[in-house]
């Protein structure tokens, strides 16, 4: 596995201390941009007020309706817009401009969590007005979720779109764990409300902050914007025109293949890994938040060391979800609590790192003018990948164990990744005969399979 590995990714380059904050490779390279210096800043605080929101929301759900299922049916409600909207809502975001859909759909979310902070305040939130809201969130996001994840593209050169994005998940690790805690104080200081009013507050400081940052084009100058490709002809500009665009991009089917099967499969660590703690390794909930520490640790990890890419490919997608169904097989097998925290950190690397390579490809592979509806597709995909895996991996613990779950699964996603890299590598190898000129330029980002 390893030597497959080290041929299927690129090598990382060893780094001094002075590389990591300056030069090509640096994991910060994108904070060298302004625009993104004040991007993450603004993200931050949006994480913050969003977990601080978060926190608090699923327990007041349930003090406002006395039913688990109802909780159940918000987040569902919340949901739903993103499996069935979420094509609509990217191609809002390719036909309208981007910081002005990024800045409405950030005040719009602002002010939904400041009506429902209001009526948290005055005891005026019943059931129904908790599912409207729900609703009109989860409407927003489907703009939303393109427009900011497509503006922090903008904001930097092509090659420094990997570190962008390593930041960015690194920036949302920080604002979970800092809102996480503020949510605690907000509760017992100010009460529930507290952290809904913060959320909206962050969301307008966001919404504030978008007309200023400026756009680059491909080149990196600074103050323009973005010059968008040629559409081809018989482009029109809809929904279907982008999936159809999808599904005609093999990378793109392959990406969402290995992606899916990985998001049902492999990644519902929060249920796998609570049954294994707590059933087969005899362990209690404090050793499961152990456990859940590392998983963070390791993802913030995997954040910087994934910053450091800069020709991210479905290929290497597929290889780090080869690696990590290995791993999971091995903590599927671990006789001790103590080798399954060594194996998840790794795990949760390979994850970031598999992610953000992922989503690099949604946001660059694509022409300027369908990047939109692509995340718009995916964000369906995922959506409905989040409300499958789940109760699918459960009623597989339930047949089978935790053991056997996470076994199972990981084979699955191992035989997966190494079936489409074995017909990668066939399709291309005709291809490497030839000698291949010392001087030839390398094939640009979006170029890479």
């Amino acid at each position: 596995m390893a030597s497959l590995a080290s041929r299927l990714v690129p090598s990382l380059p060893r780094l001094s201390p002075a590389a990591l904050t300056t030069g090509s490779r640096s994991p910060w390279r994108s904070l060298r941009t302004p625009s993104m210096r004040w991007w993450s800043v603004a993200n931050l605080v949006s994480n913050a007020g969003t977990w601080m929101q978060l926190t608090v929301q699923n327990l007041l759900v349930l003090q406002v309706t006395g039913s688990a299922a109802m909780t159940g049916l918000s987040l569902a409600v919340q949901a739903g817009p993103g499996l069935l909207l979420g094509l609509l809502g990217g191609a809002a975001v390719d036909r309208w401009p981007r910081k002005r859909t990024a800045a409405l759909s950030q005040a719009g979310l602002g002010l939904v969590a400041l009506v429902t902070a209001g009526l948290v305040a005055f005891g005026a939130l019943s059931v129904p007005a908790l599912l409207i809201l729900a609703a009109v969130t989860g409407v927003i996001a489907t703009v939303d979720a393109p427009a900011t994840a497509l503006l922090g593209n903008d904001l930097v050169p092509t090659r420094d779109v990997p570190s962008a994005i390593a930041l960015g998940s690194a920036v949302h690790s920080v604002g979970r764990l800092a809102g996480t805690a503020l949510a605690g104080v907000a509760m017992v200081a100010f009460g529930p409300a507290a952290a809904f009013a913060a959320n909206g507050l962050s969301f307008a400081f966001v919404s504030s902050v978008i007309p200023f940052l400026k756009l680059i084009d491909k080149s990196g100058e600074q103050g323009a914007a973005p010059v968008p490709a040629a559409k081809p002809e018989g482009f029109d500009g809809t929904a279907r025109e982008g999936l159809r665009f999808f599904m005609r991009r093999p990378r793109l089917v392959a990406l969402a293949a290995i992606t899916g099967l990985g998001a049902v499969f492999g990644r519902n660590y929060a249920l796998t890994l609570a049954v294994l703690v707590t059933g087969p390794l005899a362990a209690g909930a404090g050793a499961f938040g152990t456990v859940s520490t590392a998983l963070a640790v390791g993802g913030i990890a995997g954040a910087l060391l994934a910053g450091v890419l800069q020709r991210p490919s479905v290929r290497m997608v597929a290889a780090m979800a080869g690696i990590g169904a290995v791993l999971q097989i091995a903590a599927g097998l671990t006789p001790t609590l103590a080798l399954l925290i060594a194996l998840v950190i790794p795990m949760a690397v390979v994850e970031s790192v598999s992610d953000t390579a992922g989503t690099t490809v949604l946001q660059t592979d694509p022409p300027p003018h369908m990047r939109g509806r692509v995340l718009g597709v995916w964000r369906s995909l995922s959506t409905g990948w989040g409300l499958i895996g789940p109760p699918a991996i459960g009623l597989l613990m339930e047949l089978v164990g935790a053991r056997a779950a996470l076994v199972i699964g990981g084979l699955v996603i191992a035989t997966a990744a190494g079936a489409g890299l074995l017909v990668h590598s066939r399709r291309t190898a005709p291809a490497a005969a030839p000698a291949v000129s010392l001087t030839k330029a390398p094939a640009p980002l979006a170029a890479a399979a």
